[in-house]
């Protein structure tokens, strides 16, 4: 059963936000979908799980059409950050409340889960949405997605506003939830770092298209950073694929994604230095390449 999308265009205002993005999300993996701000995460998950239409294409599961199809519905949940301000509508309704409504929506509710989640992030559901705090907010978002059960489950931002312990405790929470259950999810977030080992699959998201659709670990392999005097680092990188020059005085430094079978001029004096997922994402979206 994948969840899969063709050709899907998005339209706001007469400009294209996201383009002909064809995507094939397969059960039983967590994805990472990484991207600057304005790249249309937040409305490629929205199409995804039909809380927005798309302008062109299709999205469906399992072969079926998402969009006002309750039976497709019922096996995605897209959890994204609560708008609890005073004109939303939610400001005034209780935690208990919220999530009450949310548990009548999908058939797998984890209640006894919901319970171990509060007590967990010790929130007082008695408290009104529009008091709460940006990362109680988030914590909300999380019990909804990881309590739904739902077979494929998308969390837009889901650690904006925790602190360092509580975005640790959602990671594990996470993980200890796929293993369990085998469930899809897809992870937006712009704290790269934090969530790479968790990643098995990124997708990242450039102005509105699919950049790279690649296992996280082959990604970041195939990624290198290539330092030392700038005549050497452009002979050693001759005719690779090259990325966010930096140059200092005499020196410089870039970042190479290597094909299979090439490799940097070993024999020239450079620096040869594994990246970091974040660092390959700032080296493919930061600028564009040198050559």
């Amino acid at each position: 059963m994948s969840l899969h999308c063709e050709n899907v265009v998005k339209t706001y205002g007469g400009k294209d936000v996201l383009h002909d993005v064809t995507l094939d999300l397969k059960p039983g993996k967590i994805y990472g979908l990484i991207g600057r701000n304005g790249a249309g995460k937040t409305t490629l998950l929205s199409i995804l799980a039909a809380q927005n239409p798309a302008s062109r294409g299709t999205v469906t599961l399992d072969g079926e059409p998402v969009w006002e199809n309750r039976k497709s519905l019922a096996k995605i949940c897209c959890s994204r950050e609560l708008n609890a301000n005073a004109e939303s509508g939610l400001a005034a309704m209780k935690a208990k409340e919220y999530l009450r409504i949310a548990a009548t929506y999908y058939d797998g509710w984890d209640k006894a889960l919901e319970e171990r989640l509060v007590k967990l992030f010790d929130l007082n559901v008695k408290k009104k949405l529009g008091k709460m705090s940006k990362g109680m907010l988030s914590m909300m978002t999380i019990i909804v997605a990881l309590c739904s059960r739902a077979p494929y489950t998308f969390l837009d931002e889901p650690v904006a506003g925790l602190d360092v312990v509580a975005r640790e405790q959602f990671y594990k929470l996470l993980l200890e939830e796929y293993a369990s259950s085998g469930r899809t999810f897809v992870v937006s977030t712009h704290i790269i770092e934090e969530a790479a080992d968790v990643l098995e699959e990124v997708i990242i998201l450039h102005e509105g298209r699919i950049l790279i659709e690649a296992d996280t670990q082959a990604f970041v392999d195939s990624a290198v950073h290539v330092s030392g005097k700038i005549e050497e680092v452009d002979a050693a990188t001759a005719g690779l694929e090259v990325h966010h020059p930096e140059t200092v005085g005499r020196s410089k430094g870039v970042t190479v994604f290597l094909k299979p079978g090439q490799r940097v001029d070993g024999s020239r004096d450079v620096s040869v230095q594994p990246v970091s997922l974040q660092r390959a994402f700032v080296a493919l979206c930061g600028e564009e390449a040198a050559r």
